[in-house]
């Protein structure tokens, strides 16, 4: 029985135990190149003792960004922007990973301190939308997508091949591909948002023809022996849980068969409105559903908060790796206190020997 401070090993990647930081926007990114806040940001993460630090969503073309603050890797500077970070983070230990990511109609939004709604259409920090449907969100992101012609949608796809092999050239060891949270493809494989009558939309399995289609492209660049994962939004907590659910576990079952190694499982938030049950590990059964009915080893988030809870996780199989985010924003040295209060032997070492030494000396003190 595995427990969260047991290595987990997926191809030629092993992880120093099973905490995972979650990508987290800082959109603090200019031009979508990283600066010394990221740096900072994620070199204390992966210092704190995770054994993966996966960095925020990763915006693949200009218009995929959530914000004009996101982070890009649609070209070499912003690549190169990564090296020094991508090397912190495994001086540090953990394991460096990257999600990347197009956001779809929620795009071209202000900063959630500063409205998390659309950017007005006469602001020039703002652009065009795209969808697979000319639907909007609602709410505070109420701009119209265009609807994405055949060249768009293979522009895209192309534009996520890109970003992989920029990602695989500064050292990233696993790949997460964003298909969750009502961006892009998400909103490909959701009937909320996509009322196309091609090939890429109407029955299921047109609408999940992007997303296999993606999984297939960027499997063919990114290594075999590194993880190529991705963060499926399963369930939409809208009145048909299990018509979703069971759709998302045949789709994953299908981009398994296409070379997907991992599966991160979330939420679709393809709705403004749902009736989503927040409490602690909510999505724990979920999560176990899913890995239980695809055999892909999984992970998820979302109220994951307390050791105990995240170990119990692990311990029950529900999940081989727990995905933390605001835990580890209020003490990035989360995993030095989780192993103290499972008892985990020695558990200053989860950090680098600058702290470990002097914490495990004095740990009576």
């Amino acid at each position: 029985m595995a427990s969260l401070f047991d290595p987990f090993t997926l191809k030629d990647v092993t992880l120093r135990n099973r905490i995972a930081v979650s990508p987290m926007c800082q959109y603090s990114a200019n031009d979508g190149v990283i600066n010394d806040w990221h740096h900072v940001h994620l070199g204390g993460l992966a210092r704190g003792g995770s054994g993966l630090v996966i960095v925020e969503a990763t915006a693949v073309s200009p218009e995929g960004r959530i914000t004009p603050g996101c982070a890009g890797l649609w070209n070499d500077e912003q690549a190169k922007a990564f090296a020094p970070a991508v090397q912190t983070i495994k001086n540090a230990g953990a394991v460096p990973g990257i999600q990347i990511a197009h956001a779809g109609r929620k795009a071209s939004a202000n900063r959630p301190w500063e409205g998390d709604d659309h950017i007005a259409d006469d602001d020039p920090r703002g652009w065009e939308t795209i969808a697979p449907s000319a639907i909007a969100y609602g709410g505070g992101l109420s701009k119209v997508p265009r609807e994405m012609t055949k060249t768009d949608i293979e522009r895209v796809k192309q534009a996520f091949v890109d970003s992989a092999k920029r990602a695989l050239s500064v050292g990233f060891e696993w790949l997460e591909l964003h298909f969750a949270h009502g961006y892009l493809a998400q909103s490909f494989l959701s009937g909320h948002s996509n009322k196309r009558t091609d090939e890429y939309g109407g029955s299921f399995e047109n609408r999940s023809r992007f997303l296999i289609e993606t999984v297939q492209a960027v499997r063919a660049v990114w290594p075999d022996n590194l993880p190529l994962t991705a963060r499926l939004g399963v369930i939409e907590y809208d009145g048909q849980d299990e018509k979703t659910l069971s759709e998302a576990i045949e789709l994953v079952k299908l981009l398994k068969a296409n070379g997907l190694d991992f599966i991160d499982v979330s939420m679709g938030f393809s709705l403004g409105k749902t009736n989503i049950p927040w409490g602690p590990a909510f999505l724990g059964p979920v999560a176990e559903r899913v890995r239980r009915e695809t055999g892909l080893p999984a992970s998820t988030s979302w109220y994951i908060s307390t050791p105990h809870e995240a170990d119990g996780l692990i311990r029950d199989g529900k999940v081989d790796l727990v995905m933390l985010a605001r835990p580890l924003l209020t003490d990035p040295h989360w995993p030095f206190r989780a192993a103290k209060e499972l008892g985990v032997e020695k558990a200053a070492w989860v950090l680098p020997s600058p702290y470990a030494h002097w914490l495990e000396r004095y740990r009576a003190a």
